[in-house]
């Protein structure tokens, strides 16, 4: 007799385990390449450095209170009273 194949072919049960082993591996390699290039582009997308208009690392009272002009914050007399007692 030449081996006792069963109903499986010349794969025998361990080879359809393998076969299955090998299909899940190989969907988990493309999973983790799609999942690598969706984190690498949304992390150039987020990019600090390019360019606009950048807050400053550590702003200072004065940049505040500009900042809050120019957002519709404050009106123009808060802003000039802020600045005068920044300068005293």
């Amino acid at each position: 007799m030449m081996g006792n194949y069963g109903n499986y072919g010349n794969f025998g049960t361990v080879g359809w385990i393998g076969m299955i082993i090998g299909l899940v591996l190989m969907v988990a390699v493309i999973i983790g390449v799609i999942l690598l290039i969706v984190w690498a582009a949304r992390r150039m997308n987020s990019n600090p450095n390019r360019g606009g208009i950048q807050a400053p690392s550590n702003p200072t009272a004065r940049d505040i209170a500009q900042a809050r002009y120019a957002r519709g914050e404050i009106n123009r007399d808060e802003y000039q009273r802020i600045l005068s007692d920044l300068d005293h």
